[in-house]
């Protein structure tokens, strides 16, 4: 055991029981799984990705690049958590992962022999040959090893939930900068939001045990925080990280709400993901130390100082008994002081030239040049020749500001010389950044940056006061000579993907010069930490190997997230049948209650057919509906189409622009079909326009596409035609649709409505104010795609049913949406399977809509040599039987191959009213093998036979029935 007797903000008082690998552990409320690891003598926790070397324990928080477990089993077993920031919880279950058979016998770590063969780059050049290997051996064997952890095959069994909120003040970080700044602005009266990554808001002050005011550093944060949290406008937010900085002042940010529990609480989610909104930003996310790379820095026992001093005054774990601190900088001594405090015996190794110090071993003007050790640290070898024997190597090697979120909207960071490094460039717009992440290190510095960016962030959100009065502390030494490299073999740069300072030299030497490039190349920067403790280190070694400055050579750019996010904390609730709320139309308890079996219909309940007592099953329903459409009246439930009205001077303008057909020509009072085409040419969908007046238009879409037009018209309007006056407002669901159709249609709305529904009043493809029994005020449209004569009638929705009723006792009957089909099939009207995103208007038997005197989105890429070859795959009928849709249609005879397809079938039905099997397709050269037949082959369904090539409208194909 390495716990101290005494010291730490651990709760002794609350044992925890753990197990890791299977193996048994104690440690207390308030640990960590690394903390509580290293108090037992747990040093060896995993094992990286490409070699499957040894490795420990390196960071404090987010930034460790070694200590990744599993946890839990189950639904909610996780890979790749951070041992440093999984907090211990009773009954947790931890496993090490990348290693086969045992964590310290792995038999993968025969890949460090092979370590000249496995260097940068080495997939690029290795792969190549034989070619046929590639499918058979070398794939299977590269996904077999890809990976670290093991994703959960059981379903999640928790919840998740996404949240919104408002700022004007956003604090990125609760170390002394963060909580300086939060106080300096909550006290203005300013809307603020704390939020920190970690369990317990402190930052450093928990790590370091400085003094402020004389006091412990802790205690002075415990006072702000209970000064905030008592603020009626301040939301505090541990266990809280900002990922992401996006447009508009947007930070995402997913706060884990029960991860530190065995199970949440009924009703508490998991994690909640938050999307926040904020006037202004201050990022004091801190600092993390880097490493120096030197043969042997990998290996357990191997820790940043900072962090090891953090585990001696958070936690109370003494990290190692025989230490060595190898530290470039004044920081390192701070560590080293720390060690000797709690009873270690501490070698300082510093190349500088630095006195004596009590208490310490100090060996100056020095570097370690290698290590030794099986699966642990047991010495340390400088360039002196000594070895010392050692359980801890402690290294400072700087500081890297935490500038991630500065650099999510573009702004490049700057290289600081006098610092040893980047600071953050032009940040994104409202953002300010202060204390470590600025570039400021010392305590009193951070308090005093905090404190004046949170009152300047308050002031320019709207809120005035006075400056914070800072509380007393000290700029402790932060003197740093810049050591990023000792040279020597197996010197680790990224840790994580096991990228070495020579990986990073072969790749300057074979032309990947560009820091870009060389990311690429070696993968430096590429794990789950993105590079935060190797990126500084290997650009410097990429900078000295192309004779280079750092500042010349520049860096790579960050990008959310910042850390992992689960993707339940993106989605929230919406999984499963939450995913999209099921949506109902008004009259979908009326159909319920007359037999109607449903269907989904994109986020839509439909009705599919309307059984009645003595049918067989739903062909006989959907039978009877169809001949009944066709000899009397029915009406069908079609509220799901996409309703869109546009207002204003401009509204002609904008549709005769969006529509491939002329729409400004269209006179009040007066209805027209249109198609439009996306801006490739291709069919977006089809629909109806009644101008309902000069300047109002109600469009109608598809189902499937109503989200997918609305946003074309904004689109047109806002991006294409913004100088038009025009207002575009999705009416779906304020109009109740139906429409009544059959050859008695007339007969029967002639029961329900008084208006004059002659030919003369009211012709094909019109429409008109209406008023319906009960008084009830609507529209009435003329229009039809059954090829019956047909109306619309348009009320609002608590008028749906009793206007059903009406239409059931004037005669007519319901029908769901597999006779709609059926009726569009006969009439031969392309609907969604021809609509796929792949069809042009000519393919469609549509080409002759397309105006020639105007432009319209899509005009100029529709006439591509391709989409008017005339061996395109164009709309035709089929009749035979066995038609299946998604059947393939080749030429009688030929073999059933790709080369050999003339396309495919896209509808098919059995007719009733022609009482044979029908079907529409999409047919290379299909007008001219009207009356032939073809071969229809289906290997999926076990079907090949034949069909007749015919017209693809079936019924009527005058028009006359619709014209009535």
């Amino acid at each position: 055991m390495t716990r101290l007797a005494s010291g730490g903000l651990i709760d002794r008082a609350q044992p925890l029981r753990f197990s890791f690998d299977g193996r048994s552990y104690s440690g207390h409320a308030g640990d960590t799984l690394a903390s509580a690891l290293l108090a037992n003598g747990v040093k060896l926790v995993g094992r990286s990705f490409k070699y499957h070397r040894p490795r420990g324990i390196w960071g404090l928080g987010s930034e460790e690049p070694n200590a990744l477990v599993e946890l839990r089993d189950g639904g909610r077993q996780e890979p790749n958590t951070r041992a440093t920031t999984a907090e211990l919880f009773e009954g947790l279950s931890a496993r090490s992962q990348n290693r086969w058979p045992s964590l310290r016998f792995d038999a993968m770590a025969l890949n460090g022999l092979f370590g000249p063969v496995l260097s940068a780059g080495f997939y690029y050049k290795t792969f190549m040959w034989p070619a046929a290997f590639w499918e058979k051996v070398y794939e299977p064997l590269i996904r077999r090893a890809a990976g670290l952890g093991r994703a959960a095959t059981a379903p999640d069994p928790d919840a998740y939930e996404r949240m919104h909120a408002h700022c004007d003040v956003l604090v990125v970080g609760a170390g002394p900068t963060g909580l300086a700044a939060a106080l300096a602005a909550a006290r203005t009266g300013a809307r603020v939001v704390l939020a920190d990554e970690d369990f317990r808001l402190g930052g450093r002050l928990l790590a370091d045990a400085p003094e402020i005011d004389g006091a412990p550093g802790e205690a002075w944060a415990a006072q702000v925080l209970a000064e905030l949290a008592s603020l009626p406008d301040v939301t505090l937010l541990p266990r809280t990280t900002i990922f992401g900085a996006f447009d508009h002042g947007t930070y995402g940010a997913v706060q884990r709400v029960a991860d530190h529990l065995t199970e949440p609480a009924p009703g508490q989610p998991r994690q909640r993901g938050w999307s926040i909104v904020a006037r202004r930003v201050v990022l004091a996310a801190g600092a993390v130390e880097r490493p120096i790379a030197f043969p042997g820095n990998d290996r357990p026992g191997v820790m940043s100082a900072a962090a090891a001093r953090g585990y001696l005054h958070r936690y109370a774990v003494l990290p190692g008994h025989r230490a060595v601190v190898f530290t470039a900088g004044d920081d390192g001594w701070r560590t080293a002081t720390a060690l000797r405090d709690a009873g270690a015996e501490v070698t300082v190794v510093d190349p500088r030239d630095m006195p004596a110090r009590p208490g310490l071993r100090v060996v100056a003007g020095a570097r370690v040049v290698g290590t030794g050790g099986r699966l642990g640290l047991a010495s340390a070898l400088l360039d002196t020749g000594e070895r010392i024997a050692a359980d801890l190597l402690a290294v400072a090697g700087g500081w890297n500001p935490t500038l991630h979120l500065s650099s999510h909207q573009g702004g490049r960071p700057r290289w600081d010389e006098a610092l040893a490094a980047f600071l953050p460039g032009t940040p994104p717009p409202g953002m300010a950044v202060a204390g470590a992440a600025a570039g400021r290190f010392t305590l009193a510095a951070c308090l005093a940056d905090g404190a004046a960016a949170g009152l300047q962030a308050a002031r320019d959100a709207g809120h005035e006061g006075q400056p914070l009065a800072l509380p007393r502390a000290e700029d402790e030494p932060a003197g740093l000579r810049a050591l990023y490299h000792v040279p020597g073999r197996k010197a680790f740069v990224d840790f994580q993907h096991d990228v070495t300072a020579d990986d990073i030299a072969l790749a300057a030497r074979e032309g990947f010069r560009s820091v870009e490039h060389a990311k690429r190349y070696t993968t430096l920067g590429m794990a789950t930490d993105q590079g935060r403790t190797a990126n500084v280190v290997g650009l410097a070694i990429l900078a000295e190997a192309t004779g280079r400055g750092i500042a010349e050579t520049g860096t790579t750019m960050f990008r959310p997230p910042y850390t992992p996010v689960t993707i339940g904390a993106l989605a929230g609730a919406q999984t499963g049948p939450d995913y999209r709320p099921t949506r109902l139309t008004p009259l979908h308890a009326w159909s319920a209650r007359h037999g109607a079996s449903f269907v989904a219909t994109g986020a839509w309940l439909r009705p599919e057919w309307y059984a009645r007592p003595g049918e067989a099953g739903w062909r006989d329903s959907v039978d009877r509906e169809v001949l009944h459409v066709r000899q009397a009246a029915g009406f069908c439930d079609v509220s799901t189409l996409g309703k869109i009205e546009l207002v204003g001077p401009g509204a002609a303008a904008l549709l005769d622009f969006v529509y491939a057909n002329d729409i400004a020509t269209l006179k009040p009072g007066r209805i027209r079909y249109g198609i439009m085409l996306r801006e490739d040419g291709f069919v977006l969908d089809d629909g109806t326009c009644a101008r309902i007046a000069e300047d109002r238009f109600f469009v109608t879409t598809t189902t499937a596409n109503a989200a997918r037009v609305m946003q074309h018209l904004e689109y047109a309007h806002q991006a294409l035609r913004p100088e038009l006056g025009v207002t575009i407002l999705s009416v779906t669901e304020a109009w109740a649709q139906i429409a009544l159709a059959g050859p008695h249609a007339r007969d029967v709305l002639a029961q329900v409505t008084d208006a004059d529904l002659s030919n003369a009043a009211l012709p094909h493809m019109a429409c008109a104010e209406a008023t319906f029994a009960g008084g009830v005020r609507g529209r009435l449209y003329r229009l039809s795609f059954s090829g019956e004569l047909a109306f619309e009638l348009g009320v609002p929705p608590d008028a749906a049913e009793a206007l059903a009723d009406r239409l059931l006792a004037a005669g007519a009957v319901p029908y769901g949406t597999e006779a709609l089909g059926v009726l569009r099939i006969e009439k031969g009207h392309a609907g969604g399977g021809e609509m796929n995103g792949q069809t042009t208007a000519g393919d469609l038997g549509l080409g002759r809509m397309l105006s020639r005197r105007k432009d319209f989105i899509g005009r100029i890429l529709a006439q591509r040599p391709a989409l008017v070859d005339p061996a395109r795959p164009v709309l035709v009928g089929l009749r035979g039987a066995g038609l299946r849709t998604g059947a393939h249609l080749l030429a009688i005879g030929a073999v059933a191959n790709t080369a050999n397809d003339l396309g495919h079938v896209t509808a098919s039905c059995w007719s009733p009213h022609l009482e044979t099997q029908i079907g529409l397709a999409l047919l290379s050269g299909g007008a001219a093998r009207i009356g032939t037949r073809i071969r229809v082959y289906d290997p999926v369904r076990g079907h090949d036979g034949e069909a007749e090539v015919v017209a693809p409208v079936f019924i009527d194909p005058e028009g006359g029935r619709t014209r009535g």
